[in-house]
């Protein structure tokens, strides 16, 4: 995750690695062994924080952690993404002067985590009407030279049902194509409604996973 492109974001490497805190929560180990999960402990800055580990297993909680939330997650890959259409849009890119509302979007509707900084990840864009933002799609993981993650997909709820998500993917994944990149992504296991639509625009189940939150006992 922090070993690949964004290895720049890491704020602490070795055998545990942490993205910075400002971006998202999340971390890695090398493995279980002592020294990986001290390591992995000690990227916990104090009692209020905590970290997301993404891995095919329950990762278990370091000494003096401890678990505060599993969730089972899909992990979607588009090999052959939707295209856009004749209508989706018009998209407007986010920026600095877009944050106050994104952040406003993102922790009412709870798309995963989102900090200061989460829109940095990559272009975020967004649907807006009569001066109002409906809805959002951005960027966040890339692993690996080729992989990028549609991420921060949210819609208000009292927008939803007019497909403005589907086309804010279609627009989220035509900038990745263009650069080479294949589109994947992450979705709550029980999230059914969610999974049919990544779906029909062309993401495929590629493996199951598991987000473990972690924090200090």
């Amino acid at each position: 995750m922090l070993t690949g492109p964004q290895a720049g974001l890491a704020v602490a490497t070795g055998a545990a690695v942490r993205i910075d805190p400002r971006y998202g929560p999340f971390a890695a180990a090398r493995d279980e062994s002592d020294e990986a999960q001290a390591a992995l402990a000690a990227t916990l800055s104090g009692p209020e924080d905590t970290i997301w580990l993404v891995e095919r297993e329950e990762w278990p909680a370091p000494a003096g952690t401890r678990v505060v939330r599993v969730a089972p997650l899909l992990q979607m890959v588009a090999d052959s993404p939707a295209p856009l259409r004749e209508h989706d849009g018009p998209f407007v890119a986010l920026g600095a002067g877009d944050v106050a509302e994104m952040t406003d979007l993102a922790l009412a509707t709870e798309p995963g985590p989102w900090g200061p900084l989460t829109h940095q990840y990559g272009q975020f864009w967004g649907l807006r009407e009569d001066g109002r933002l409906l809805a959002m799609a951005g960027e966040r993981m890339r692993p690996a030279p080729g992989l990028a993650e549609v991420s921060g997909v949210c819609t208000w709820p009292d927008q939803r049902g007019r497909g403005l998500a589907g086309a804010l993917i279609r627009q989220v994944m035509a900038g990745q194509v263009a650069r080479g990149d294949v589109p994947y992504l992450h979705s709550y296991a029980g999230n059914v409604s969610a999974i049919r639509l990544y779906e029909s625009l062309g993401f495929r189940p590629a493996r199951e996973m598991v987000a473990t939150v972690l924090a200090l006992a």
